[in-house]
């Protein structure tokens, strides 16, 4: 017995081992093994084109290559790990920053210099899921950019180190090494970094980014001190490929036998990135790849059935314990309910038949029962978490709450949008998702669904919202109410139907799509929006995430200021809060990510940044600029000590716009970029400024008074107002308040 059953553990190991590669084909180099459809060579018998193999045989023992890339490891589910690449810049010892690596739209492999070929045309792309773009450093801004046909992007993270001490084995989160995530299905990638600061740090002299699997790889703070990342060091920290066979769906390829190279029994899936991968179904083991190599699991071997008989099921679904000779009943545990043919079994069988059938029907009845009662339950337990009976208090009892802000039912958005259909989706962010909703009574709406709930206070939450509902500017996105049934809140804002600021100014095929006239009014309005918030609202509220995505338009093209997720209200007597840092890497003011400090000028900063995207067309950070125009900001107020403004603004503008009127924004955006916040404007004098440039006839503090009649006749008489706030800075100092939020 015991030999019978090492005997077939012994078949049943040779077959799956014999199952990598078809007969007469090479199916290894080295220590790697190459299943098919990999192949080594050209011999299409052997390999499926495009999945090709370079075994080095100058190696001892060989070393398979895919192009320039060292392949470690290849797995059938659809993923290839290959030996890392990375590029980095070391302090010089007399220190000035030299560059061991250039970072011009090439891959540098270990700082040696050579030119990575992209994956374009190849059936690989960068696993968005297993890896991570990863930079080492103390004071390090690392990008990763990159394209296809059809998009443009850029991406990155910072990474300091306020002191040795404050570094931490294990964590990866902008103190000495920060992460961001790699987009999915892309081909191509290019890096660059950028010091913060010229200064040198004894402990760590050089920075790194690079793209490492998620799994292979931990900081610890001895990778500060590397100078040197050797092949040895690379494949520590390999990157992951997603492969697929052929670029045709599984539809498409079952027409063809001849590119169709799953084999019997196996499933095709197909890819997200064009092609397909062949899987066994449950239950069998297999190359999926190789004609009728998906084998039935025999797991009977060893035998699971303690004291009776096994039968595995040919179909893969697992195996049946059964009594052995000369014993009836059901198997049980371990076969305890085995007895000996004495007795009749029939009636039994026949009772207990009728009373099982009996037991489903009163148990399904009573299981749909609880679980309707459960779900009302639990949607009344999240309406009372949220706040909702707070909330609907304020709401009844408040007049200066917008006479649309509603309290919603889950099943009315639900409906509105067609149970979340994907089709619906009309944007995405860090925050969650937005849909495009149509209510009951026919009402076009924007439906924001959070991805996970926030550990926030119910009081503050609720505090927050009434505030939204109350703010009544038609620059602003309007809050028409929310829904607190779910885990986390969904809010309702009004549908703005023209896509984002952003989206004009820079996406192929809108570029110079709106004229300077209007581009001045969106500044103008867009400033409006921001100085309400700064100054006119019950309480103060900071944005924090001012830019052009954030900024809607209408089928006017009339501005509206939306995503209050990362904004911040200002306690009256306070002008500034400390947080740790939240932004958008371009948009980012400079001295609060320097001192955590959060104050309205933080949103002047931001709002600079978005008056240079309308004067000169650009984004705010792009590697396809030269090096040091990396970051726009930079190098717009570069541009304008050399004297060079005019170089650098887009050609429409410079047709339309009076040389004057552009020297005159073009300085107004200089002062919103100051690095000190106490030099740089407030809203309500950007305001004033820009409207005295739309209506040169009208003096600026008309302008601004004219503005604000239109939505301050109604405010209570103790609004916020900045400047007796800084007249109370001057005399008293300025009160912080603590705050612990979520920073990047």
């Amino acid at each position: 017995m015991v030999f019978h059953v090492l005997l077939q553990l012994l078949l049943l190991t040779t077959a799956l081992a014999t199952s990598i590669g078809k007969p007469g084909c090479t199916d290894r180099c080295g220590h790697v093994a190459i299943p098919y459809p990999f192949g080594i060579g050209d011999d299409p018998n052997c390999v499926v084109e495009g999945l090709q193999i370079n075994c080095n045989t100058s190696f001892n023992p060989p070393r398979p290559f895919l192009g320039n890339f060292e392949v470690l490891e290849i797995c059938l589910e659809g993923q290839i790990r290959i030996a890392g690449l990375m590029v980095w810049d070391c302090y010089s010892e007399l220190g000035p920053r030299r560059n061991e690596s250039q970072f011009n739209s090439t891959w540098i492999r270990n700082g040696s210099g050579k030119k990575f070929t992209s994956l374009e045309g190849s059936f690989y792309t960068f696993s968005d899921t297993r890896n991570s773009f990863t930079a080492i450093g103390c004071d390090t801004i690392a990008y990763i950019g990159g394209g296809d046909n059809t998009t443009d992007f850029s991406t990155g993270c910072a990474s300091i180190c306020p002191s040795e001490e404050s570094l931490n084995n294990g964590s990866c989160k902008g103190v000495g090494c920060c992460q961001a995530a790699v987009p999915k299905g892309r081909k191509f990638f290019e890096f660059s970094l950028q010091s913060l600061s010229e200064r040198t740090e004894s402990f760590s002299l050089c920075s790194y980014a690079f793209i490492v699997e998620k799994a292979h790889f931990e900081f610890s703070t001895p990778l500060l001190s590397v100078q040197n990342f050797t092949d040895e060091v690379t494949k520590k920290y390999p990157m992951v490929l997603d492969w697929a066979v052929g670029k045709e769906t599984c539809e498409q390829a079952r027409r063809n036998p001849f590119s169709y190279n799953c084999g019997l029994k196996s499933n095709c899936i197909n890819s997200d990135s064009g092609g397909f991968n062949c899987d066994c179904p449950p239950g069998f083991k297999g190359n999926a790849y190789l004609p009728g190599d998906c084998q039935d699991v025999n797991d009977c071997v060893p035998n699971p059935c303690k004291r009776g008989d096994c039968e595995n099921k040919k179909d893969g679904s697992g195996y049946i314990c059964s009594c052995p000779k000369g014993k009836h009943g059901d198997y049980g545990i371990d076969g305890d309910g085995c007895i000996a043919n004495v007795f009749p079994t029939i009636q039994v069988v026949i009772g207990v038949c009728v009373s099982l059938l009996f037991l489903l029907v009163s148990s399904s009845w009573l299981y749909w029962g609880i679980k309707k009662r459960r779900l009302i339950k639990l949607k009344e337990k999240f309406f009372q978490q949220n706040g909702g009976m707070l909330l609907q208090q304020r709401i009844s009892t408040n007049e200066n709450v917008t006479e649309t802000a509603k309290i919603f039912t889950e099943e009315e958005l639900r409906r509105a949008t067609d149970n979340y259909d994907q089709s619906r989706i009309i944007g995405r962010g860090g925050s969650g998702t937005v849909y495009k909703g149509i209510l009951s009574d026919h009402r076009i709406v924007a439906i924001k669904k959070s991805r996970v709930a926030d550990g926030i206070q119910i009081n503050q939450f609720i505090n927050e919202i009434s505030i939204l509902l109350q703010i009544n500017h038609r620059n602003v996105v309007k809050l028409l109410g929310c829904c607190l049934e779910t885990q986390v809140p969904l809010l309702v804002y009004e549908f703005v139907s023209n896509e984002t600021l952003s989206h004009h100014v820079h996406d192929e095929g809108y570029i110079s799509s709106i004229s300077w006239e209007n581009r001045l009014r969106i500044a103008a309005e867009a400033a409006s929006a921001l100085a309400y918030l700064h100054s006119a609202a019950s309480f103060p509220i900071i944005h924090r995430d001012v830019k052009s995505t954030n900024i809607l338009l209408d089928e006017n093209y009339t501005a509206k200021v939306s995503d209050f997720g990362a904004s911040k209200l200002v306690p009256l007597d306070y002008t500034q809060i400390t947080t740790l840092v939240q932004g958008t890497l371009g948009y980012l003011d400079p001295e609060y990510f320097q001192t955590s400090q959060l104050t309205e000028k933080s949103d002047v900063y931001s709002f600079g940044v978005v008056l240079l995207e309308l004067l000169t067309g650009e984004k705010p950070v792009s590697t396809k600029r030269s090096e040091e125009g990396i970051n726009l900001s930079m190098y717009f107020i570069s541009s304008m000590k050399e004297n060079r403004l005019f170089q650098i603004l887009e050609k429409r503008i410079v047709d339309e716009g009076g040389r004057e009127q552009l020297y005159a924004v073009a300085n107004i955006a200089e002062r919103c970029l100051r690095m000190r916040g106490a030099e740089r404007p407030t809203m309500r004098e950007v305001v004033a400024e820009l409207d005295q440039l739309r209506r040169p006839d009208v003096h600026p503090w008309v302008a601004l008074n004219l503005e604000e009649s239109k939505y301050l006749l109604d405010e209570p008489s103790g609004r916020y107002n900045s400047s007796q706030g800084d007249a109370k800075d001057s005399l008293k100092g300025q009160n912080i308040l603590l705050e612990s939020d979520i920073g990047w």
